[in-house]
């Protein structure tokens, strides 16, 4: 199974939240009203340890909360990310991925063959980044999708695989 990708949120500085009152007072602080819905889909994410799609949540989550219509849960989504409490999840032409918001911002290098991801902070990045605009002028962000690649045990089972033919 793939471990997926999150990106930072949409809203820079937003908080993080470790708590479902936490998000449901930001959601109230921010002028949105907590409606079943909302509240279900709140306690749908913080009740996984990975960002889930749209339809992993209006089909409940496994029995975690209750199902809902999938428009439902879209409109939702986009709610509480426009917030900051969610981040959307890209795995590249899989569906989108929702997440809460928790701890600081971080980016991911993303295994291309066995998907594993690895979190790192954005600063151990910025050399990356230094370099590609001294090279072409170009101000690179990774905060939207993973740096993409092989980890190194892939890496070290591709080379063999060459070896062999």
């Amino acid at each position: 199974m793939r471990t997926p990708r999150v990106t930072r949120s949409a809203i820079r500085g937003a908080p993080a939240v470790d708590t479902l009152d936490e998000a449901v007072s930001l959601l109230r602080d921010g002028g949105r009203r907590l409606s079943l819905a909302r509240r279900q889909l709140l306690e749908g994410l913080f009740a996984v340890d990975r960002p889930v799609t749209a339809e992993e949540l209006a089909a409940g989550l496994d029995g975690r909360i209750p199902r809902s219509d999938l428009a439902v849960v879209y409109r939702n989504l986009e709610t509480l990310e426009q917030l900051g409490l969610v981040r959307h999840v890209h795995l590249g032409h899989a569906p989108g991925r929702y997440a809460i918001v928790r701890g600081e911002p971080c980016e991911y290098l993303a295994c291309e063959r066995c998907g594993i991801v690895t979190e790192i902070e954005p600063a151990r990045l910025d050399d990356v980044r230094r370099l590609i605009e001294e090279e072409f002028s170009f101000h690179a962000s990774f905060a939207h999708f993973p740096v993409g690649g092989l980890c190194s045990r892939c890496a070290l089972l591709v080379e063999a695989l060459e070896r062999r033919t």
